[in-house]
């Protein structure tokens, strides 16, 4: 007979990593088909259901095994869902303002000049003004044109962390390119 919720959450709170396991293979799929509905991003949901576990475990002995812990994953998932639309709507705004084509598509002589300074000016105050962990995601995003997901993977982070230094990255951006812009 399998063990119920309440044992295994009671385990759990005591860091017992085999209760984790189980309650993760019991409410994963149910989660994970609950974010995929509202965010159509099959990517972007298996993140949010990720981080709601670690959640989950770093809070651990805060548990209270007498509380649905359905209801917990539900919660935790929906902050981080709202928290990511937030995000992205921070992040579109913020993206309007730098140029998305550096490279002129005309034979213009001034304005290939003006594409060239400004593509330089982009190359120093990323190279100068970004810290080292906004630069690396900065390039990761917008040179090498990987996603969010992609990077988060290839560096061992969130994907919120590095949502958050692409946007700071594009905030200093703004900043230092206001004059030819």
């Amino acid at each position: 007979m399998p063990e119920d919720d309440r044992q295994l959450v009671a385990r759990v709170r005591e860091s017992d990593a085999e209760a984790f396991r189980l309650l993760f293979e019991r409410y994963q799929p149910i989660l994970f088909r609950s974010v995929v509905y509202t965010l159509q991003d099959a990517d972007m949901s298996h993140d949010v259901v990720q981080e709601t576990f670690v959640r989950v475990w770093n809070t651990r002995l805060s548990l209270q095994p007498n509380l649905s812990f359905l209801g917990l994953l539900f919660r935790i998932s929906r902050n981080l869902v709202l928290d990511l639309a937030k995000h992205k709507a921070v992040q579109k705004r913020l993206e309007g303002d730098i140029p998305p084509e550096l490279h002129p598509t005309g034979d213009d002589p001034a304005q290939s000049l003006h594409a060239s300074m400004l593509e330089e000016k982009v190359a120093e105050v990323v190279r100068t003004k970004l810290p080292d962990k906004c630069r690396e995601v900065f390039l990761l995003s917008r040179v090498e044109g990987m996603s969010n997901a992609e990077i988060g993977r290839h560096l061992g982070i969130s994907v919120k962390t590095v949502e958050n230094q692409i946007t700071r990255g594009l905030r200093v951006l703004r900043r230092n390119l206001r004059s030819y812009l």
